[in-house]
């Protein structure tokens, strides 16, 4: 209804808008006066629920677990999980058949006493079905949005949980993520219908508050025509007067109008308002009686909006601050000289509550736009690990630690924008699944591998099991220590057969290197005894003196022969007991040589004299022209063996073989020192 006879203006303190001084994007209704629209609305561009943000889209079909257990065997460490189960119940809430629409006020404020969200985590599937059919059956509709939205949540945190379960079961036992459909659930079936029963209570509801503002707006307009028909009416001041304030009892009782008549309805109350004050010239002291009330109520007013300044909760301000201005429009006029400074002091401290609303949401979306950028950021992190060529276990573990140091950061950071916040969190999901399913085929592949490695180790282990009573200890140990070598090539096997089958191995080397330790052990004792008896035998040897040649030949070969019964000594003395045992032996051999040379000569002087008387001087030119030929080649003989021994020094046992030849160079020399002492003969025979 709007206003016909304008006689006077409308009052400036119902003209003048809170709003007119904060942004434009804060944009109140345009079917409603200025004062009375709401101090801030939410902004256009601020698409968010800040009590209770959750991602935009729906989730109709069941996101792939972000990290699916691998327990393929018991080898493989089992992955630590970061929990995304509220992050997925809430992508699950958002399904079409979830969508309650947009709250009006009056659901708003019928819901405000509640202030906290319930808390339903603990809860089963079937008690959360339970508790909302009694809610819908005992509470009226208009009181249920926040425990219906929390029910919804901890049903899928823990539908979410049964699902991840499910398809670990079926990815274990063989199927392949991609094939895996989660089975009909009943509890969600009743879930979905209990919601539908509820859109439908609230629609209902909502209907009737659409009638019930009409019958409300037709209530307002015949107080107004009642308050024209007071103008000017032949009853007493008084009287008048107490009309008047029962319509203004009326006017406040009655409820809220439609949204496109509120403004021309305010405008018009007023100007009857100020129209009938101006009208009935009633008495100055009840006037200023009513005037002095009313400021003093709006005195109040301001001081409450002040007040809410100091409010920690920019929402519950605002909130409270629409009452406020409720009561503010209810309020009648005050003295003239009083009415622009309430009507400052009110606007000023809700364009301050305004503010902080205003800047409350700019802040969300900065906040909101780093938390995109930090999340852009993770998933280039999780997607560089999903493509990353791994290789062998260590590097796999290692990838798995950073992947879930990764999944820890992103639950520390808020929503994104609502626009972006679902495709993100699908981004990174995909980016974890797809690492997890990498590392799990990695696994499956090198299953069949630690089974062939398992097969190889097991035979070492009877290849050792079948050496460790043997008695051949060099032969023996050469072949453990192959065996040992031919492990360390084999690759890993199963965490749950490594042990078993390490220790098998181990046993059967430890029981074979046990043996031979406690075999030497005894020995050792034999040996010291060995090294005593060799050195009386050494000091026999140097003892010896030489009666006959043929005698001492024999008695020589007794002792050698008495050398080699005894038997091993310890290594240490092993080279300097041989050494003195050479020397012994070599000086006595060199005696025996030595007479044997006397002997030789002699019976060639007696064979040359033969010779001679019998004329034979030819038989002595042969027999020293064959002297002659044997002393060259035994001179090129000892100078080819002087010159080997150069050779002899670059291979192994060269010592020995070094020896040995000086032996033979030694003897060479004696015989052709024999030689030259018979064709010394020959010549001097021939001389005389």
């Amino acid at each position: 209804m709007t206003a016909e006879n304008k006689t006077t203006p409308v009052p400036e303190e119902q003209v003048n808008s809170i709003a007119a001084v904060e942004d434009t994007s804060v944009a109140p209704s345009t079917d409603m006066p200025e004062e009375t629209a709401p101090v801030a609305a939410e902004p256009a561009s601020a698409s968010l629920d800040t009590e209770n943000m959750q991602p935009e889209t729906a989730a109709d079909t069941e996101p792939a677990p972000v990290n699916p257990s691998l327990h393929e065997d018991e080898d493989q460490q089992p992955d630590s999980q970061v929990d995304f189960s509220e992050e997925e119940a809430a992508l699950a809430a958002e399904a079409p058949e979830f969508d309650l629409g947009d709250e009006t006020s009056e659901m708003d404020d019928t819901e405000a006493a509640s202030a906290e969200t319930p808390d339903y985590t603990h809860k089963s599937k079937a008690e959360l079905v339970t508790i909302l059919e009694q809610l819908l059956a005992t509470r009226p509709v208009q009181t249920l949005r926040r425990d219906a939205e929390a029910i919804k949540v901890a049903f899928y945190k823990n539908y979410r949980a049964e699902i991840d379960q499910l398809r670990r079961m079926f990815v274990e036992s063989g199927g392949k993520i991609e094939d895996f459909v989660p089975p009909t659930d009943d509890n969600e079936q009743r879930l979905k219908a209990l919601f539908a029963q509820y859109r439908d209570k609230r629609n209902e509801y909502m209907s009737g508050l659409d009638r019930e503002k009409e019958e409300n707006y037709k209530i307002k307009l015949q107080i107004i025509e009642e308050l024209k028909e007071l103008i000017g009416g032949g009853e007493t001041l008084n009287a008048t007067f107490n009309t008047f304030r029962d319509l203004q009892k009326r006017w406040k009782e009655t409820g809220p109008v439609p949204q496109a008549h509120l403004k021309d309805l305010w405008e018009t109350y007023n100007l009857y308002v100020e129209n009938f004050y101006n009208f009935i010239k009633i008495n100055k002291e009840l006037r200023d009686l009513d005037l002095k009330k009313n400021y003093e109520i709006k005195l109040q007013l301001c001081e409450d909006a002040e007040a809410l300044l100091l409010e920690p909760s920019v929402i519950t301000a605002f909130h409270k601050l629409q009452k406020l201005h409720e009561q503010w429009r209810e309020t009648g006029p005050v003295a003239n000289e009083y009415k622009d400074q309430l009507w400052e002091r009110f606007r000023e401290a809700s364009s301050q509550i305004n503010k902080r609303h205003q800047e409350h949401f700019e802040h969300l979306k900065e906040e909101q736009k780093r938390n995109l950028e930090l999340k852009t950021e993770l998933c280039v992190k999780a997607e560089d690990l999903s493509s990353a060529p791994l290789s062998t276990r260590k590097e796999w573990n290692r990838a798995s630690e950073q992947l879930i140091d990764i999944q820890k950061v992103w639950k520390t950071i808020g929503f994104a924008p609502k626009k972006d916040n679902t495709k993100i969190y699908e981004r990174f999901r995909n980016a974890c699944d797809k690492f997890f399913e990498n590392k799990r085929a990695f696994y499956l592949q090198n299953k069949q591998e630690m089974e062939n490695n398992l097969t190889l180790k097991n035979e070492i282990c009877a290849a050792a099991e079948a050496l460790q009573e043997s008695d051949q200890w060099k032969k023996t140990t050469d072949e453990l220590i192959a065996l040992q070598k031919k492990w360390k090539e084999i690759g890993p096997v199963s965490r749950r057969h490594s042990d078993a089958v390490w220790k098998r191995f181990r046993a059967a080397c430890d029981h074979f290197f046990e043996r031979k330790a406690a075999f030497f052990a005894s020995v050792d004792a034999q040996y010291e005894e060995n090294l005593t008896r060799k050195r009386q035998l050494i000091e026999e040897l140097k003892a010896f003196t030489i009666e006959n040649r043929e005698q001492g030949f024999e008695a020589v070969k007794e002792l050698q022969r008495r050398w080699s019964e005894i038997g091993f000594v310890p290594i240490k003395y092993k080279d300097e007991i041989q050494s003195e045992y050479r020397k012994a032996v070599d000086a006595i051999f060199a005696q025996l040589r030595g007479n044997e040379k006397e002997h030789r000569l002699e019976r060639f002087k007696h064979k040359l004299a033969g010779m001679s008387e019998g004329g034979a001087d030819k038989r002595i030119r042969y027999e020293r022209e064959r002297l002659y030929n044997k002393m060259k080649q035994l001179e090129s003989d000892i100078a080819l063996l002087e010159n080997n021994i150069g050779f002899f020094s670059k291979s192994k046992n060269a010592e020995a073989m070094i020896r040995d030849v000086k032996e033979k160079i030694e003897r060479y020399r004696e015989e052709m020192s024999t030689i030259v002492e018979k064709i010394n003969m020959i010549d001097k025979q021939q001389a005389e």
